[in-house]
């Protein structure tokens, strides 16, 4: 029975179906551990996404954390936010925790950071959540820079203000993490933070404004579910 579980939690996860396969892993897993209860042995569930996403990776853990990790290819396309996270932003997410060093106006490998903030923030006034508070965690800009680093974060505050959107910001000089958290328990890790987009052609090339056309630089996206998320 417990095989059989699991089986059909690859198949609903390979059909995209994550929630529900989050589920299938939980009882199956559950339904094994019966048979090695007593040994001390955890157990743990490995499987492929299907032809569309072949670089998909998910295990669930029988601790009750749920990990899928995502590679993003050099050049490769279709990787918007809203195909990252719009799957986890369900309809109870209400307080969103962004922690980036880079989310500034001048750097040399983030010079758009200020505005792939402003989509996310975006993507998340759109919904189908409910968001009400954003944490953001990051670094102030050195010398010239910093100044158009408050601006533009500022200007981002009362334009969220007007969407009923608390911005709440915070600065560290020594962070050098990337992640996402959200109050429904779901964490996602991006190698490269925000900005894994490259740089686009020009300002009227495909894919300066729908990021989904945007070719992204090589980086890995990991997924997490914990029955806690911690605040920043």
């Amino acid at each position: 029975a417990g095989a059989e579980t699991v089986k059909r939690a690859v198949e609903l996860d390979v059909a995209s179906r994550f929630q529900e396969s989050l589920v299938c892993y939980q009882e199956g897993i559950d339904l094994l551990l019966q048979v090695v209860k007593g040994t001390g042995a955890g157990a743990a569930v490995r499987a492929r996404g299907g032809p569309g996403d072949a670089r998909a990776k998910l295990t669930f853990f029988s601790d009750g954390k749920y990990h899928k990790q995502i590679r993003i290819e050099e050049n490769a396309t279709g990787f918007g936010y809203e195909k990252l996270f719009q799957e986890y932003l369900t309809e109870i997410v209400s307080e969103v925790w962004v922690e980036d060093p880079y989310i500034r106006q001048v750097h040399q490998a983030s010079r758009y950071s200020l505005y792939n903030f402003l989509r996310f923030c975006e993507m998340l006034v759109k919904g189908p959540c409910k968001v009400k508070t954003i944490h953001l965690l990051t670094s102030c800009d050195e010398g010239s820079g910093r100044s158009q680093q408050m601006s533009a974060l500022e200007e981002i505050q009362q334009s969220l203000r007007n969407y009923g959107v608390t911005l709440n910001i915070e600065f560290s000089s020594s962070i050098h993490d990337r992640e996402i958290r959200f109050n429904n328990g779901w964490m996602i890790k991006i190698g490269r933070g925000l900005d894994y987009f490259k740089k686009p052609q020009g300002r009227f090339s495909v894919g300066y404004c729908d990021f989904d056309l945007r070719p992204c630089q090589e980086t890995t996206v990991d997924v997490f579910h914990m029955k806690h998320t911690k605040k920043i």
